[in-house]
């Protein structure tokens, strides 16, 4: 019996208040709006964002169904929907593609002024959520919310992908593709340069990768987990650092290593000590530090503006740089075995086991858990 133009029952994974574990609960998925979409939601990975919003690191609204990281099939459409078509695979986009903003418009930068990161609303664009439960509101993360057997995004928030698309693909949704586009997009790697990788979880990993597709020549992993080294070295580092083994600040020691310092710096820890310690590890005159992690909104980067004047540039992004119409050429590229996600993938769980997803990414244990629905 179909579903379309109904509402859902289904099980979910609801943050009730912060700092506090997930609770799986029955929850309403109302059917979508116009410009909408309700995906079933396949698989989904557990990233360091989403346990952000738990450590109130990002913010968001509370209760919340977080998750932004997935691979479902549409379920249904509401009206005004042309481009997806229920039963189409996809990839839900935290940061959408409008084509009319600015920044869309644009190949300068991929931040559409429709996403939900600045307004930080959780609610879809008529300011009411799908999500009920326990007769309450639950807000939404990014526009996505994918932690649900069912979710309803925008239909802007939505990339279609090859069918026989694996579950692993919802890593490219964000964790790969950040990392990965946070050095071929973003620091702009060029062949034969040198580069220093901060935080060897999925997105530093991802970012080895991007580096090592860019024809570096010389790829410096850094970070506290020795075990994870090895898979470093595997993907592409030609060397790793744990800064904890010396005594004196980690960019002091690149910087002797690499004659003054290395070509770019790739931060993927969201640590503000971090991210001076990959700008300052960057040659003085000429190199590119590019921030990919997520840190507190209270923190600010000290910053003495003798380390740009020189010649050095500090910038950033968010999903790596890619816009939504790209995704599924990263997934084709897969597919066609000229990128690797299967690194990624540490261990897969069932929705009432995501608290132990949780405590496996605070525990720096492997790097990514996918959530089999």
């Amino acid at each position: 019996m179909s579903t379309a133009g109904k509402d859902i029952t289904c099980k979910a994974a609801v943050a009730w208040e912060p700092h506090k574990p997930l609770c799986i609960e029955t929850i309403t998925v109302a059917p979508p709006k116009a410009h909408e979409v309700r995906i079933r939601t396949l698989a989904s990975g557990v990233c360091g964002s989403d346990s952000s919003v738990l450590k109130q690191i990002f913010y968001s609204k509370f209760p919340v169904i977080l998750g932004h990281e997935a691979v479902g099939v549409v379920e249904s459409v509401g009206p005004e929907v042309t481009s997806i078509k229920p039963g189409d695979k996809v990839i839900p986009l935290s940061i959408p593609q409008c084509e009319s903003c600015r920044a869309c418009k644009s190949s300068n930068s991929n931040f559409c002024a429709k996403n939900d990161m600045g307004a930080r609303s959780g609610l879809m664009a008529d300011m009411t959520s799908r999500f009920t439960c326990k007769g309450k509101t639950v807000y939404n993360l990014m526009g996505t919310s994918t932690f649900t057997e069912y979710t309803v995004v925008a239909d802007i928030a939505v990339a279609k992908i090859d069918p026989q698309a694996p579950l692993e693909t919802c890593l490219i949704g964000c964790g790969f593709a950040t990392g990965y586009g946070g050095a071929v997009n973003t620091a702009k790697v060029t062949p034969g340069s040198t580069c220093a990788v901060f935080g060897l979880g999925g997105v530093g990993f991802s970012a080895i990768v991007g580096c090592k597709a860019a024809g570096a020549s010389r790829i410096i992993g850094v970070g506290t987990h020795k075990d994870k080294f090895p898979k470093a070295i595997e993907l592409g580092a030609t060397e790793c650092l744990d800064p904890k083994d010396y005594d004196k600040p980690i960019y002091e020691v690149i910087c002797e290593k690499t004659n003054g310092g290395v070509d770019y710096a790739i931060e993927c820890v969201g640590r503000i000590e971090t991210m001076m310690n990959a700008l300052q590890s960057t040659y003085c005159g000429s190199g590119v530090t590019a921030v990919l992690g997520i840190s507190s909104p209270n923190e600010r980067i000290p910053l003495d503006p003798l380390m740009l004047l020189t010649g050095r540039t500090l910038k950033g992004s968010v999903f790596g740089g890619f816009k939504g119409d790209e995704v599924a050429k990263l997934v084709d590229d897969y597919m066609k075995k000229k990128i690797n996600l299967s690194f990624m993938v540490s261990s897969e769980l069932k929705l009432d086991q995501i608290n132990e997803a949780f405590e496996l990414l605070r525990s720096g244990k492997g790097i990514r858990t996918i959530i089999r629905f």
